[in-house]
């Protein structure tokens, strides 16, 4: 799994490519949230749209995020979100704790 940064406006971005399995990228993941509540960022968008595999453990780590994001007054949403990824979502009803967005347009504005 590779990630790419970007802020846009109020939040931070972060794009996650390839397969993303948990494991060491978990770890990863984790330490890249504990940098932005670090300086003060809040506000974070995971794009999904180049995400081509995902399995129980990459879902894990998703949960975690959005656990450490709230823990820390702070909001992870998700964003192009694939047909593949939905249907994981909804058949482990995580669907219902994810906010998820079309664009990351729609995903900034949330924030408002």
């Amino acid at each position: 799994m590779k990630t790419k940064v970007l802020e846009k406006y109020n939040a931070v971005i972060v794009e996650l490519k390839g397969n993303v399995m948990g494991g060491d990228d978990s770890k990863d993941f984790n330490q890249l949230l504990h940098k932005f509540i670090d300086e003060g960022k809040k506000n974070v968008i995971v794009d999904l749209s180049d995400v081509k595999f995902m399995n129980s453990t990459g879902l894990g780590m998703l949960i975690s995020g959005l656990t450490t994001m709230k823990r820390e007054n702070g909001t992870l949403k998700l964003v192009n979100v694939t047909e593949k990824i939905e249907s994981l979502l909804v058949i482990t009803k995580l669907i219902t704790i994810f906010e998820s967005y079309d664009s990351i347009d729609e995903a900034v504005k949330s924030f408002g």
